[in-house]
């Protein structure tokens, strides 16, 4: 089989020199093709647990190897897989996993900044690819990704394993076909308890076991400016994309799929920020994002905040407590805390679990009822078998799209301004869907104590987007235009793909 030298590889970190020799491998070209699939899993920390756990449960699968720039967690992550770790190698520098010609495939679950880079070089080197949520920190090397599994026709699974119940593909294609009529509204909720993750002063040590350059990749190498190096960057904008890039992923994706839109909306908009604490984190805690789709307004909602106060500390003292926060109920849209919501003339169905789903009539009736249950590494690994990418159930192309509005969000709050609560009103008077979550949002702000006059709601830019080029029209162009891609470190740099 051909591949890379080690020295190449870690020479050249893009692969273009050798990308070539591995687009045409065939599934009937790899080692142990009527066998075992070997795969590794790169990110042990969250996700990456339960793609362990995941695969070892699987039948023709063979777990090989193991990666994470923290020598701690890869430890850990070996001797929770007990007798069959004795025959599980582990790496702390992906790109000498990917020289091993023993390995056919990885799944990651890297912090997100590291999930494109990570994916294309995957793919450079052969191997087929399960990439977590979101597959990218930006649209730009989003698209970089569908480009790389085309271009060496790789297998490429995106983590959005709410597709694979055969509960929601029956209600997603019922509504689609107009059991309740035509689809209003397509809404998404992240009500999900975030506590403050404290402030600090000044930079703070690093864990001994951490390969820190390793951990950066394609992101600036940064003091450490919060408690925890682990998780809390999904809330620092330089890794993460805060809960519309963690958990509101799986929702936009959910409600994009409901609406049966295959692109980018023509606009987008957020409103909303880090309120009720002062605390490290960068990303907002409470958001609403809308975008204009031609079939209906898709709208997603990020609240942090328990239902009320709840014994939360003062909003300048960093927070609640453990204990106070576990305390606090978080609010429901319909019954729905996480999940989704699409409103239709007819009626409207819910969503409060991953893989089921219930509609109701006019009259809050039940109509019919969803049920299923999670298959998507398993369907991964059908399609590592058959070669068939056409039967995945998270396809890449979906998984980008899907990725981009969380990045429309973000990049819409990045480049607005704190507004006050009367100025706020009346620039989105016009936006009927945002009207009505911004008067329901300001409701729960202020259940929570929440002075607006005093820490102002973001009002984001106004996007215009051309859905054919994932570029930004119109008068904010220049400047949302520029937040597509990011400044890469010279050996971490995420190719074009011609």
């Amino acid at each position: 089989m051909n591949h890379l030298s080690r020295r190449a590889f870690l020479q050249t970190s893009a692969l273009a020199a050798g990308a070539a020799a591995f687009s045409a491998r065939s599934w009937a070209q790899v080692a142990g093709a009527n066998g075992d699939i070997r795969v590794a899993v790169l990110g042990l920390n969250g996700r990456g647990r339960n793609h362990v756990t995941s695969l070892l449960a699987l039948k023709g699968v063979r777990l090989v190897a193991l990666c994470d720039p923290d020598t701690a967690v890869l430890d850990r992550a070996k001797q929770s897989v007990g007798e069959k770790g004795a025959s599980i190698k582990t790496y702390t520098d992906l790109r000498e996993l990917f020289t091993s010609a023993d390995i056919d495939a990885v799944t990651i679950a890297t912090p997100n900044h590291w999930h494109a880079l990570a994916a294309i070089w995957a793919m450079q080197a052969g191997k087929d690819v399960y990439l977590e949520k979101p597959v990218s920190h930006e649209i730009w090397e989003g698209r970089q990704v569908v480009a790389a599994a085309k271009k060496y026709n790789r297998i490429v699974q995106a983590g959005t394993q709410i597709r694979s119940g055969e509960g929601l593909q029956e209600a997603v294609a019922w509504i689609r076909a107009g059991h309740l009529g035509k689809v209003t509204a397509s809404r998404g909720f992240c009500y999900k308890r975030r506590d403050s993750i404290g402030k600090t002063e000044g930079e703070q040590p690093l864990p001994t076991t951490v390969n820190y350059d390793l951990w950066s990749g394609p992101a600036p190498v940064v003091p450490l400016r919060r408690k925890r190096l682990h998780y809390d960057w999904h809330w620092v904008n330089l890794t993460g994309n805060g809960d519309v890039g963690n958990q509101g992923i799986h929702q936009m994706d959910v409600a994009r799929w409901f609406l049966g839109e295959s692109g980018l909306p023509r606009h987008s908009l957020s409103i909303g920020g880090r309120l009720g604490y002062v605390d490290d984190g960068e990303s907002p805690n409470t958001q609403v994002v809308v975008h204009d789709y031609p079939s209906a307004p898709l709208i997603f909602e990020v609240r942090g905040l328990p239902a009320k106060a709840d014994g939360l500390a003062s909003s300048a003292a960093g927070g609640a407590s453990a204990a106070t926060a576990a305390a606090g109920s978080m609010d429901k849209y319909r019954g729905v805390s996480i999940g989704n919501v699409v409103d239709c003339e007819g009626g409207y169905l819910v969503t409060k679990e991953y893989f089921t789903a219930t509609a109701y009539d006019q009259a809050d009736k039940v109509v019919k009822e969803f049920r299923g249950v999670d298959r998507h590494m398993q369907n991964f690994i059908d399609c590592v078998r058959s070669r068939k990418a056409a039967e995945l159930y998270g396809p890449i192309e979906e998984g980008h799209l899907s990725s981009a509005l969380c990045h429309l969000g973000q990049v819409s709050h990045l480049l607005g301004h704190a507004t006050a609560p009367g100025a706020m009103a009346e620039q989105i008077a016009g936006n009927k869907p945002l009207v009505e979550a911004h008067g329901r949002m300001i409701e729960h702000l202020g259940a929570n104590n929440v002075d607006l006059t005093l820490t102002p709601a973001t009002l984001g830019l106004p996007l215009a987007i051309d859905s054919q080029t994932e570029r930004f029209t119109g008068t904010n162009a220049a400047a949302a235009n520029a937040m597509l891609k990011r400044e890469y470190r010279k050996s971490f740099t995420v190719p074009q793909i011609a």
